[in-house]
């Protein structure tokens, strides 16, 4: 009698195989292509900003740790502080060209765009 009231109290699965936590198998694997395969975008953005420019970078299919390493990067490089949202790296000032030229240095195929 016991051991049916021990089962009764989890209600929400009938059954289950592997243990309690499924959230590894809901998540998404982020495909981590390799500079020479990834488009990217670098446009020059002063949209909610306040009126202050910022390089937006985009495109990206890698690892949020990748990306963190490639800002990191590119803010050094560019003497400015920038930041890393929905797979997009933001850094702050208008650096397109030389954004471009650091990125097509490290083997991506990089473009400008807009004006």
């Amino acid at each position: 009698m016991s051991s049916s009231n021990s089962q009764s109290s989890d209600k929400s699965f009938v059954y289950r195989e592997f243990g309690n936590d499924n959230s590894a198998a809901i998540e998404r694997p982020i495909p981590e292509l390799p500079p020479q395969q990834q488009n990217l975008k670098v446009q020059a953005s002063r949209k909610g900003r306040k009126g202050k420019t910022v390089t937006v970078v985009s495109g990206f299919q890698a690892k949020p740790e990748t990306l963190a390493d490639l800002a990191k990067q590119l803010k050094t490089q560019c003497g400015t502080g920038g930041t890393l949202k929905d797979n997009e790296i933001e850094i702050q000032g208008e650096h397109k060209q030389k954004i471009l030229d650091i990125l097509t240095k490290l083997g991506y195929k990089a473009k400008i765009s807009g004006g």
